[in-house]
């Protein structure tokens, strides 16, 4: 069986969103939903036990009355729920081990207001060893409509031609392709040493338009693969001088979903986001997939 897609919840509003995602998600690929929810810690040493069993009951309600407005709205999905007393980051990097999509909300019923991201959801992103979706409040139409709507957004993905990650790729065209979305590829390029002008330290048209058409035909030609296998994306790319963050985020101004990757390292057990993939979670607007890769 395919592997399923999971998402944390925990009351919250954007949990809820989350989960509203993740249950379209699921029935798009055809594999069975898992709801996790892991209970609040507790300050203090030692919790008491009525204390303990107060807070499964709540979560076990919880997680009843979800499953119950999923089924509803989705009567074909198959839902499981999962409860379990660990810390909700570790719970749900835990659990993303055996699923194939871990999707929570950028905040949960902590933090406190203007806060753009949360430490559970800055946790999973880094450390999970499965594709994360982030969802804030308002996830867009991406969470609401199947393959047979129209698209009115895209889907986004930041990549380099210079250094291609295939995971990432995938998945975004794979996005595209399920929610028959179009694909814009994004790419933050800076002049090479080279092309500055030998009498000053200047960039003359000429050089600039010989740069940017030599990035535009290897662009192209990365992405050729790609396109072959998803032959229904409808794919467009842009370059921007620009720094990659900044790019990725005027790009993804009307987009459904925003896509990078995150260099997945054995050795270091937290994991650990790049700077574009903070920057990213921080101010987009749009649910932004983190997409872990070997690269």
């Amino acid at each position: 069986m395919r592997l399923p897609v999971l998402v944390g919840i925990d009351g919250s509003e954007r949990a809820a969103a989350a989960a509203g995602l993740a249950a379209r998600e699921a029935a798009l690929r055809g594999v069975p939903l898992r709801l996790l929810h892991a209970s609040p810690q507790l300050p203090g040493a030692v919790v008491p036990g009525p204390a303990l069993h107060r807070l499964r009951d709540i979560g076990a309600q919880l997680l009843q009355r979800t499953v119950a407005d999923l089924a509803d709205r989705h009567p074909d999905l198959r839902v499981e729920s999962v409860q379990c007393d660990d810390a909700p980051a570790g719970a749900l990097v835990a659990a993303a081990g055996d699923a194939g999509l871990l999707v929570a909300g950028m905040r949960g019923t902590g933090g406190f207001e203007g806060l753009a991201v949360g430490s559970v959801a800055l946790r999973a992103a880094a450390a999970a060893p499965c594709p994360v979706v982030l969802v804030p409040h308002r996830p867009g139409a991406f969470a609401e409509r199947g393959r047979a709507a129209h698209s009115t957004g895209s889907v986004v993905v930041g990549f380099d031609a210079h250094r291609p990650v295939g995971e990432v790729a995938d998945f975004a065209f794979s996005a595209a392709d399920l929610h028959a979305a179009p694909l814009h590829v994004v790419q933050a390029w800076a002049f090479p040493a080279e092309s500055v002008s030998p009498r000053s330290l200047v960039v003359t048209e000429g050089d600039r338009a010989d740069w940017e058409d030599q990035e535009v035909l290897r662009l192209s030609d990365v992405l050729r693969p790609w396109q072959e296998k998803y032959p229904g994306v409808t794919v467009g790319s842009d370059l921007m001088l620009l720094h990659p963050a900044e790019a990725l985020l005027n790009a993804s101004g009307d987009a459904d979903l925003l896509v990078v990757g995150r260099r997945a390292e054995p050795r270091v057990a937290e994991g650990r986001l790049g700077p574009v993939a903070h920057a990213v979670l921080h101010h987009a607007r749009c649910p932004v997939a983190v997409v872990p890769h070997g690269g």
